[in-house]
């Protein structure tokens, strides 16, 4: 599932069901046909679109695509950008992250750094257990680990000072 904002005004949610393509809950029917690398041609509901990708950011889900000759601002968070920001880390303001902290309570079952490490934004810090499920802790930022306060086997409770930066 992602949620798809368009010119930071749009707002849509894109999911797969059954191997099909929903948006806001409907069936997207399109007919795409790529002409190059970086542009195709679209027909919607008996529209015609040529559609242009100027520039990708696959990392930051981020692209400027160009329908028509109207030039469009596209940014898309799937489900772990959204839980993220549900438990107050998302990479808003990352330069100013210092440390993370448990997002829930759970077993630590394998730590990916070391004290000293320099990791960038993205790098896999753990993987803590909860209910049954693996969750990969990733960093925020481009840091380096000053402290790491958790190793494989440690429980934890929310909100404890795992690791800081």
């Amino acid at each position: 599932m992602y949620q798809i904002k368009v010119n930071d005004k749009l707002n849509f949610e894109a999911k797969r069901e059954k191997g099909a393509l929903m948006v806001n809950g409907e069936p997207a029917n399109a007919d795409i046909k790529q002409l190059s690398p970086l542009s195709y041609h679209v027909i919607h509901n008996m529209a015609s679109y040529n559609v242009e990708v100027i520039s990708l950011d696959a990392v930051a889900k981020t692209a400027e695509i160009k329908v028509n000759g109207n030039t469009y601002a596209v940014s898309a968070k799937d489900q772990f950008d959204l839980l993220l920001d549900q438990l107050g880390m998302s990479n808003k303001d990352t330069s100013k992250i210092s440390e993370i902290k448990a997002p829930m309570p759970g077993l630590v079952l394998k730590v990916f750094v070391a004290e000293g490490d320099v990791v960038q934004k993205g790098d896999n810090l753990f993987i803590l257990e909860a209910m049954k499920m693996e969750n990969i802790i990733k960093a925020p930022a481009d840091v380096t680990i000053k402290t790491s306060k958790i190793k494989a086997g440690d429980k934890v409770e929310k909100g404890q000072v795992l690791m800081l930066f």
